[in-house]
């Protein structure tokens, strides 16, 4: 099959285009024909080796955790998906090697939830990475409640976009940090445009005289600090970009694939309380320049590999190889 692969840590020159393994269908996977994958900050991370110590990277490395798509072999063991169904994932693995910047992926069950019907397969794609980290950061280590005050910083990106409609729609008054061109993108998720950089502390005490009850960092660096300042006595820190986030008293966050929560964000998006936005849409042989925009880290909402669908005519296994695989995993297999 077509796909990206990269043979080595670098930049996103070393992404190549071109023939990739095809995936193995384990019993508790399912073959998911790819509509679009989105690009996300932690794969170029992970391209340039800035994770090599969590994650061991078996070359050449597909990229990509997330994926909208097509259900077209479920493995032998799967009654939660049939050949036709609509899905979306955020499929990470222990391990960087099969990703989804291809024209197939192999996903987990556990990776998995139905694809929102209201969005475009380049939306849906969006969703996982981004909606997961905004949900759980927001409701599982933060805890934020109905008239909390919440800070969110980078509101206008991915995670940031998506964390201010799901706060908002929780009860709480949302603060988020964005350009002067994205203060009205702000506003339209129902957040508290407020610009970064210096005298961001005077700004957001303007609007919070006491202090943020939550705030949710999305850059690090020196941003730990000032969300530290911003803090009102009893107030929460989580960061998902810098670990130093503990010597402020707070907690680093890294999101896990959750089919519960993944469903659960589905429904949110068909009930139209969380939208995604994408910004540029790329075709998967220019995932380089993907990336190369991801890295300059002005992204409005999200950007999104597409591959053609109308040029792939066929799946990868045929009907009879796939009662063969199923037949012979019933004969002894497992």
């Amino acid at each position: 099959m077509k796909g990206i692969s990269y043979s080595g840590y670098g930049g996103p020159e070393v992404l190549e285009y071109g023939e990739v393994r095809d995936p193995k269908v384990g019993p508790d996977q399912v073959l998911v024909k790819v509509r679009a994958a989105a690009v996300n900050p932690v794969d170029w991370k992970c391209r340039e080796g800035y994770l090599d110590a969590i994650l061991d990277a078996v070359f050449p490395v597909v990229p990509g955790w997330d994926v909208s798509g097509v259900v077209v072999q479920p493995g032998a063991s799967v009654t939660e998906f049939s050949v036709g169904d609509e899905v979306i994932g955020y499929v990470r693995e222990d391990f960087l090697s099969r990703g989804t910047f291809a024209e197939y992926v192999a996903a987990p069950v556990r990776t998995l939830a139905r694809k929102p019907r209201n969005l475009s397969f380049e939306e849906a794609a969006g969703l996982p990475l981004a909606g997961l980290t905004a949900y759980q950061v927001l409701v599982k280590a933060l805890d934020v409640k109905r008239s909390e005050t919440v800070l969110v910083h980078a509101a206008a990106g991915g995670v940031g976009s998506v964390a201010v409609q799901i706060a908002a729609h929780i009860g709480a008054r949302v603060i988020g940090t964005a350009s002067e061109q994205n203060h009205d993108f702000v506003r339209s998720l129902g957040g508290e445009p407020v610009t970064y950089g210096e005298g961001l502390v005077e700004r957001v005490r303007g609007l919070a005289p006491e202090g943020v009850d939550a705030a949710f960092d999305t850059i690090g660096g020196d941003t730990l600090r000032t969300s530290a300042d911003l803090l009102a006595p009893e107030g929460r820190l989580v960061s998902i970009a810098d670990p130093d986030v503990v010597s402020y008293g707070g907690r680093y966050y890294f999101v896990r694939p959750d089919a519960q929560d993944l469903t659960h964000l589905s429904e949110l998006a068909e009930q139209r309380v969380v939208s995604v936005h994408v910004q540029d849409t790329f075709p998967l042989e220019r995932a380089a320049d993907a990336h190369r925009l991801s890295q300059e880290g002005r992204t409005r909402g999200k950007i999104v590999v597409t591959v053609d669908w109308e040029a792939e005519e066929s799946t990868l296994w045929t009907k009879s190889e796939e009662e063969t695989l199923y037949t012979t995993s019933q004969e002894g297999t497992f």
